[in-house]
């Protein structure tokens, strides 16, 4: 069996500005998982991004 080595995936800090309201939704429901705002904030991304369309810059 493969050993197990735990591993800190690499990150950055950003700043991010988005309305009170959408922050209040986030909150909510990152608080009904039991994650933290920054976890689902991160699947949140992680979700839209697996699951965009392509666009390519002739089709805008």
């Amino acid at each position: 069996m493969e050993k197990f080595v735990a591993r800190k995936p690499e990150k950055e800090v950003i700043s991010m500005r988005i309305p009170l309201e959408t922050l209040k939704k986030v909150d909510s429901r990152a608080a009904s998982v039991g994650i933290s705002r920054n976890e689902l904030i991160n699947q949140m991304i992680q979700y839209a991004l697996s699951n965009m369309e392509d666009i390519t810059e002739e089709e805008t």
